[in-house]
């Protein structure tokens, strides 16, 4: 089935009545389309470069030793369209505003990244600590119920566990641009965002497009200038194997010793 501008505005719609701050939805390139192999070819050169670290899973191939994270249609044949989602972290539960990682601290204490606070609160109003993973699938599989009922299609969602570039779905969804810091920018939201997306088998054709962000790092590299681990080698283009969060969260083994002072006292992922 072919979509609509209004049935993708009515998408977009039952995503923030779950409570994501925004929401999009963008087509799945052809597999041999222009968008597709550019994509695919910046991904698979990331990948040959070594930029991902110890991260196998990044590297999973498919039977033709293509990067299944690549193309989405390797994984997922029918995929058509990806419903992306987003929630904004830059408070906490109950409203207030949460501390940076360069407020000032006492000596001796470890500092863990924003997108980790996370909570949930109980009938007695205490705050228990939760997985944003457990928060946003939920709300993913309920937009999917709707949409399974409106439109009898197959969906699919995900919370960082399928091979798929959320980033590059959100920025072609409209959702934001891809800054220098590799992490999608919204003009209002800032870079506080956690990506779920549901893949579809709905058809989205050109004149359902949402209209992209537009790009407004512009000359700015304050990003680039701030990483501790010099892990932002030039814009757009990450060192995985040199950022706090992979080396703090993703790395299973010892932390080599040029980036151990670097990193000074973040002990679980980064939000610098």
């Amino acid at each position: 089935m072919a979509l609509t501008p209004e049935d993708r505005i009515w998408i977009e719609d039952r995503a923030r009545s779950q409570g994501f701050d925004l929401a999009g939805v963008a087509a799945v390139p052809e597999p041999a389309g222009e968008r597709s192999s550019e994509g695919d070819q910046r991904f698979a050169e990331w990948i040959a470069a070594g930029r991902a670290g110890e991260m196998e899973y990044l590297k999973r191939r498919d039977d033709a030793g293509k990067l299944l994270r690549g193309d989405l249609r390797r994984s997922t044949p029918w995929a058509r369209s990806v419903v992306v989602c987003a929630l904004n972290y830059n408070v906490a539960v109950d409203g207030s505003p949460t501390p940076l990682s360069i407020d000032p601290a006492p000596p001796h204490t470890g500092w863990i990244a924003r997108y980790a606070w996370s909570g949930r609160a109980t009938a007695s109003g205490e705050l228990r600590p939760s997985d944003y993973h457990d928060l946003l699938l939920p709300r993913l599989r309920a937009v999917a119920a709707e949409l399974q009922q409106r439109f009898a299609c197959e969906t699919r969602c995900y919370v960082d566990t399928g091979p798929i570039v959320e980033r590059d779905y959100a920025a072609r969804a409209g959702i934001g641009w891809i800054g220098k810091n590799t992490c999608l920018l919204n003009q209002q939201r800032g870079s506080w965002l956690l990506l779920g997306v549901i893949v579809t088998s709905l058809e989205l054709p050109p004149d359902a497009w949402a209209v992209p962000a537009a790009d407004r790092c512009g000359s700015c590299t304050r990003c680039i200038d701030a990483c501790p681990t010099d892990a932002l080698i030039s814009p757009r283009q990450m060192d995985a194997a040199r950022c706090i969060a992979y080396l703090t969260i993703e790395k299973k083994g010892s932390i080599a010793e040029d980036l151990r002072a670097p990193m000074g006292r973040q002990v679980f992922g980064c939000d610098i």
